[in-house]
């Protein structure tokens, strides 16, 4: 079986059992996914800060619903064929609906999902008001997630930890291994300060462990490689195309207001091919010609 047959989920495995990092640009719709693609990465993260963002134009606070993620989820996983982790939040409610969320995601296609310990309405973790439920509450969800993937989801489970600004890294740590103990396939402990707190961390905690490198954010910014050695094994950044898209939409407006036309732009044919112009109008042509007698249903 060749990995391209593969379903999501074991595209994912396969390439975590491969040595060495795994550098991980977020997407926030299908457009930005097929670029992650076209540039030869192997998967990609939605990222629920840039979907909230890009979507409904409201922060990361619980304001984007479940139903909004999982519809943006379908259109990224259907517009490429590399392997999806989509950001589930905090399952969306208690333990039940923990569980129809990680159904939802792997029926969308995605072949992981986070499911974080945040009380709702959750916050990017980067921006320091968010709050935690308690350790048992945090497991259970876990553990939902855990059911939900082996009762017929069939997607790994990504299990986030937001206790460090909270309760301080010990508690974090103990939670992403607790996390670990019910069947969390990869931890994620958000927001550690220094690079002592990564190695710890990966030092304590078994299995692949997740590394989100936020532009400005409040964990240190490391090379792949350096973060490799710490021990993680997924390196994810969040915001990097949304910023440097909004970015270059800045500077094309400005030019517009001073009645120019910026130079910095994609060419016409490249937004044609990456539209699938090309794919369209082969499959298209297919159908020109009408079937010969001989092979319509009624000879």
């Amino acid at each position: 079986m060749t990995l391209r047959s593969q379903s999501p989920t074991a595209r994912l495995q396969a390439l975590l059992a491969q040595a060495g990092g795994l550098v991980i640009p977020c997407c926030f719709d299908a457009l930005s996914a097929r670029l992650i693609e076209r540039a030869g990465f192997p998967l990609t993260f939605m990222s629920g800060f840039t979907v909230s963002v890009c979507r409904i134009g409201a922060p990361d606070t619980g304001l984007i619903s479940y139903g909004e993620m999982v519809d943006q989820g379908r259109n990224i996983c259907t517009a490429v064929s590399i392997p999806v982790i989509g950001d589930g939040d905090t399952g969306y409610g208690n333990v039940m609906n923990v569980k129809r969320t990680v159904h939802g995601y792997a029926a969308a296609g995605f072949a992981g999902v986070t499911i974080e310990d945040q009380v709702w309405p959750k916050r990017c973790g980067h921006t320091r008001r968010c709050n935690v439920v308690p350790r048992a509450e945090a497991i259970n969800r876990v553990r939902a997630a855990v059911d939900a993937s082996k009762e017929g989801a069939n997607i790994l489970i990504i299990a986030r930890t937001d206790a460090r600004a909270t309760h301080g890294l010990i508690e974090a740590i103990e939670r992403a291994q607790a996390f670990r103990d019910v069947g969390a396939d990869i931890t994620f402990l958000e927001a550690p300060l220094t690079e002592d707190e990564m190695r710890d961390y990966c030092k304590a905690v078994t299995g692949p462990k997740l590394a989100n490198m936020l532009e400005q954010g409040e964990t240190p910014l490391l090379s792949p490689s350096r973060l490799e050695e710490i021990g993680y094994k997924l390196i994810v950044y969040p915001l990097t195309l949304m910023s440097a898209a909004v970015h270059a939409m800045q500077e094309a407006l400005l030019a517009l207001q001073s009645q120019q036309v910026t130079s910095r732009l994609s060419d016409f044919v490249d937004i044609q091919e990456l539209a699938g112009f090309t794919h369209y109008d082969r499959e298209a042509k297919r159908y020109d010609e009408l079937p010969s007698q001989k092979d319509s249903p009624s000879s």
